[in-house]
């Protein structure tokens, strides 16, 4: 099928040669409109166009969705780290694409049973902590939706953040609002919430979900130091979530407790939050094509 001319005319379309494309080693067919007389070619209307090394976008979204760094990716594949910078915000971009087309779908078979919580991290220093709220579907483990947040540092740490950084505030209730207008359309209206006993969460399901089954479960132990997601307990009611905030801190590498990968930029981890979700999503459960 021969594509519609880029300038919107309405007139026939013919054929006008091809060309030899070095960066995935394929033949490209030319088009030309009969009306505006300018010429295309079949990839011009492509997401990748102008991309000279669109061979290696797929091996480089598998490498940040398991735990490789930006700097170890561009060693691996043989390109600079700045091809690697933009590549990542384009995966990104996406990635977030893909995500809002399962929502679509997820809006006609509402999902019946979700469970939400925070992940925490840091952004250069420990000293200045974010919230990462999270919502999966308990049935077929989807990730539904992960939302950074700015939130200020707590118990020991609070008195030298503010000393250090002055008075930080706290995001944290914008993350959730984000994440909750997301859920609202897909998840079923009488449908069953669960999460902790955190105080901010019952306000934001009674606006949001309040028809729904709303159930809080106390917090439990980590069961190993520095895995603070899987519990210590004998049945972990709230398992699925931990259990993908687990997949999260070990396959995206700011997000490890220990580890010189920091996140400068709130929004950088939250690109690399929906790559994870993607690959998570379509790569290892096929998503779209289970709807």
């Amino acid at each position: 099928m021969k594509p519609r001319c880029p300038h919107k005319c309405e007139e026939k379309i013919v054929s006008n040669g091809s060309f030899f494309r070095k960066s995935d080693s394929k033949l490209i067919k030319r088009y030309r409109c009969t009306k505006c007389r300018k010429s295309f070619s079949s990839a011009t209307n492509s997401s990748l166009f102008k991309q000279k090394k669109r061979r290696v976008n797929s091996m480089l979204f598998k490498l940040l969705a398991s735990n490789v760094s930006m700097r170890r990716c561009a060693l691996i594949l043989n390109i600079h780290r700045t091809t690697v910078k933009r590549k990542f915000s384009f995966l990104a971009t996406r990635s977030l694409g893909n995500l809002e087309d399962l929502h679509l779908k997820l809006s006609k078979t509402p999902v019946e049973h979700i469970q939400f919580d925070d992940l925490i991290t840091i952004e250069h220093t420990k000293l200045k902590p974010l919230s990462v709220s999270i919502a999966v579907d308990v049935k077929r483990r989807f990730i539904l939706g992960a939302e950074v947040s700015q939130i200020p540092a707590f118990g020991h740490l609070a008195r030298l953040s503010r000393k250090k950084y002055g008075p930080r505030k706290s995001r944290h209730k914008e993350g959730l609002k984000r994440l909750f207008e997301t859920l609202r359309p897909i998840v079923s209206p009488t449908g069953i919430v669960e999460s902790d006993e955190h105080k901010f969460y019952p306000e934001f399901v009674r606006n949001y979900l309040p028809r729904a089954t709303y159930n809080r479960y106390k917090g439990g132990r980590g069961c190993v130091a520095g895995q603070g997601e899987l519990k210590k307990l004998h049945q972990d009611p709230l398992f699925i979530l931990n259990h993908t905030c687990a997949l999260f801190r070990a396959n995206i590498n700011r997000l490890i407790r220990k580890t010189w990968c920091t996140t400068k930029d709130p929004a950088m981890l939250q690109k690399h939050l929906y790559l994870f979700i993607d690959f998570h999503n379509t790569q290892i459960f096929n998503s779209i094509e289970l709807l």
